[in-house]
């Protein structure tokens, strides 16, 4: 009799290696304008046909075509654009203040700049978005929120709102509808179930938006997130940004090849898309699909977003020692900026010259914010958040001993 054969561990491998092109085939593109838009009240089971196509509105000519083309106006798409613009302007010059040492640590989100932008136009205002660290974004997308404040946050500078408190990136901005970031992945999932929950209950209209990267659908939060959103029908989009890399593992790891993101929610009867998230029309439907049918009291969608990380995890990370330094060139969804400036110019509405223009204007802009953030103080120069802040935003009304405390240390 033949003994079976021992049985063996299936580890996926990266498909892109240091000197080695990445095999975008597994993403099974879908071309633009042919994947159909469901009513925003079909069922979640109907869209199980979504979580495996990919939604996309931009041809290869920048032409929209297709039923998720949406009614938006062209002063928007002007915004949207400068906003994206804005947003790589921005992490241009904190990379650089990074490696000068005025900042400690800093995230790009260099290539998926349309999915936080296009999202943040599609909300309300009272929305609530539940992020992760490289969604920066939807900040800048926002007139009300001075870059300086920002940058004073990574500088954790006399000027920081949060004091110090937080890591760099780890933005908190309650006004502006962005909740504090959590450097532990998916836990912003399950929490914006349970406020988007809590906003049913009191009979509000404002609904919720969390974000999580590919590979923290492996962690737990995840899957109690979808549990809960899908029994309680929770006012919340569930956003799963897939730009293929978790720090140095590919999103095979997380089971993205064997099948999409998007259907683990069809899995847990929500509905589910994938989009394309480098077409900044497509991330707008599909934002305000998703966000129609939460506010109409439809239940959660889930959506993935196919995306490409253009830069390193953080400035603490190599990627050429795991992917070819010029993958990010061979994505077949290509550069959302160039897509949408292409789409502008079929429309009569941008030109080369204004690209360049307002690209140059938004870095001085951005330069500008910098300096004035510095003269509040920085790593290298020092004029850090003081010690006494820790006594702050604690107690409603400060104890007697911990008064004593303050004033010992402030040598009253």
């Amino acid at each position: 009799m033949t003994p079976p054969s021992a049985l063996r561990l299936h580890v996926p491998e990266p498909t892109g290696r240091p000197g080695r092109e990445t095999d975008f085939s597994y993403l099974h593109l879908s071309p633009a304008g042919q994947v159909r838009r469901p009513p925003v009240d079909a069922p979640p089971a109907s869209t199980g046909d979504l979580a495996y196509s990919l939604v996309r509105v931009l041809d290869d000519d920048g032409n929209a075509t297709g039923p998720w083309a949406p009614q938006i106006g062209t002063e928007q798409l002007r915004a949207g654009m400068r906003a994206m613009l804005k947003t790589r302007a921005y992490d241009a010059r904190m990379l650089i203040a990074q490696r000068q040492k005025k900042i400690s640590f800093y995230m790009l989100c260099l290539g998926e700049e349309a999915i936080a932008v296009a999202h943040a136009l599609a909300l309300e205002p009272g929305d609530m978005n539940f992020p992760s660290y490289r969604q920066q974004g939807l900040l800048l997308a926002r007139d009300d929120v001075d870059m300086v404040d920002m940058i004073c946050q990574l500088m954790s500078n006399e000027r920081d709102p949060l004091k110090g408190r937080q890591l760099p990136v780890m933005y908190s901005y309650k006004r502006a509808g962005f909740f504090t970031i959590s450097g532990n992945l998916a836990t912003q999932f399950i929490q914006a179930v349970g406020w988007g929950m809590a906003s049913a209950i009191k009979g509000d209209t404002r609904i919720a938006s969390a974000w999580i990267g590919d590979g923290a659908t492996a962690e737990s939060d995840f899957h109690t997130a979808l549990t809960f959103a899908h029994v309680y029908r929770a006012p919340v989009i569930l956003n799963v940004v897939n730009n293929q890399w978790a720090i140095s593992t590919f999103q095979a790891i997380a089971g993205g090849e064997a099948t999409t993101f998007a259907a683990r929610g069809v899995g847990c009867g929500i509905a589910s898309l994938r989009v394309d998230g480098n077409d900044f029309l497509a991330v707008y439907a599909a934002s305000r699909w998703a966000a129609e049918r939460a506010r109409s009291n439809l239940g959660p969608t889930l959506i993935e977003w196919v995306t490409y990380r253009g830069g390193a995890h953080s400035t603490s990370d190599d990627p050429s020692r795991y992917r070819p330094a010029d993958d990010w060139s061979h994505f077949p969804l290509g550069d959302p900026i160039n897509r949408l400036a292409q789409h502008l110019e079929k429309l009569g509405v941008w030109s080369k010259d204004e690209h360049e223009a307002t690209r140059k204007a938004l870095d001085a802009e951005v330069g500008a914010a910098l300096k004035k953030a510095e003269s509040y103080g920085s790593l290298s120069r020092g004029h850090l958040a003081g010690a006494a802040t820790m006594f702050d935003d604690v107690f409603e009304s400060v104890p007697a001993h911990l008064q004593m405390q303050r004033s010992q240390l402030l040598g009253d």
